[in-house]
């Protein structure tokens, strides 16, 4: 196995050049870099997108596993003061992607120099943050070929300490959609209301019955989350705002409540219009399928991992994040786990900062995973 420390460094080299969703021309290009020095001619490597697809034949293949690791970054202006911070203004690893690259690197650099029987596949996947890069790999058949029997992935968990990982077999993580909400009204003068349509009084009387959809329309003992994160509208402190522009996002845990909460802010809309002479549009951006971990290879896994030296193994609660990586699970089976890293600060927070020790942890562990299961 290569020195750990190679991965740190590698992680704290993507660290400094987060991307978004299909723009990870520099960060593909420096995974592309690295898999390419490692010389191994018979490495399938394939291009998709901004992502990359590589494959290592076994030695005698029975059957094909899968490992994704998802490469773009968030739009969060960076605040950790590390001396490896971002170099791209208001751009950040602050979902801990460049941690899944780097333990992905480790694993595929040990079985390229450690052949395993079965035919290993690679899948380092752009725009996980969304647009969504997970169903249109799929839908475009470039996985195909490769007929894969199983996939894992991992995802770094800030409130876990290292060497924990937290597992459950079933749903891991919730139904996602994104939410765009237009209000269209009137304009005019602050000192002449009566001849305007107020779109900031109209959005402020709807984000109230936004609030009460998950109180009053949903089952209570159904998980649900509907949180509006931002709200753009207005020109200027004398002038009656025309537009404005709500954004946010809804989670559940199963498909029917998801229908549901869409179903209940239209017919609100609806209402606005009426009552605030206004128009309104709305767009659910990219959706996400909850990760469900197949029970059968998810126990199978658990009951490998129960006494690994140096591993304490976690069976956790279902969450309310949302990963697309549900759309390969839907596919093929497999599973995601939470890979502790203890930071102080939470997932999509501008102080993100995990463990480095977690990626050594990470890399054997996998190791020694996928070789047993390969066996």
């Amino acid at each position: 196995m290569a020195n750990h420390q190679t991965f740190i460094d590698i992680r704290r080299d993507l660290h400094l050049i987060p991307e978004a969703g299909y723009q990870e021309f520099k960060t593909q290009a420096y995974l592309l870099d690295y898999i390419r020095s490692l010389g191994a001619a018979d490495l399938s490597v394939k291009l998709w997108k901004t992502g990359i697809i590589v494959r290592i034949p076994g030695l005698n293949p029975g059957k094909t596993i899968g490992y994704r690791a998802d490469i773009d970054g968030l739009p969060i202006p960076e605040e950790t003061g590390l001396a490896f911070k971002s170099t791209h203004e208001g751009m950040m690893h602050a979902c801990g992607h460049d941690f899944h690259m780097a333990i992905g690197l480790g694993v595929l650099t040990h079985f390229v120099r450690n052949r395993m029987n079965d035919n290993l596949v690679f899948i380092f996947q752009p725009a996980e943050e969304g647009p969504g890069g997970a169903l249109p790999l799929l839908e475009s058949g470039e996985l195909a070929e490769y007929k894969l029997d199983y996939i894992f992935a991992l995802h770094i968990a800030p409130d876990y300490k290292v060497g924990q990982i937290a597992i459950k077999e079933g749903k891991l993580f919730a139904n996602t959609s994104e939410l765009f909400i237009d209000i269209m009204g009137k304009s005019g003068h602050a000192a002449f209301p009566h001849l305007s349509h107020d779109t900031l009084v109209a959005m402020s009387h709807f984000m109230l019955q936004l609030q009460s959809i998950i109180s009053r329309n949903v089952n209570p003992i159904k998980p649900a989350v509907l949180t509006i994160g931002k709200i753009d509208g207005g020109f200027k402190q004398n002038v009656i705002a025309d537009r404005v522009r709500l954004e946010g996002t809804i989670r559940t845990l199963d498909a029917e409540t998801m229908t549901l909460i869409k179903g209940r802010i239209e017919s609100l809309l609806q209402g606005l219009e009426v009552s605030f002479n206004c128009t309104s549009a709305i767009d659910y951006g990219a959706n996400y399928m909850q990760v469900y971990n197949h029970p059968e290879v998810t126990r199978a896994f658990m009951d490998w991992a129960k006494d690994l030296p140096g591993i304490q193994l976690i069976e956790c609660e279902a969450s309310m994040t949302g990963e697309d990586f549900g759309y390969l699970l839907e596919r093929i089976p497999g599973f995601m786990f939470w890979l502790g890293v203890d930071s102080e600060h939470g997932l999509h927070h501008a102080k993100l900062n995990p463990d480095e020790g977690a990626i050594p942890v990470a890399i054997d562990t996998l190791v020694q995973y996928l070789s047993w299961l390969g066996r």
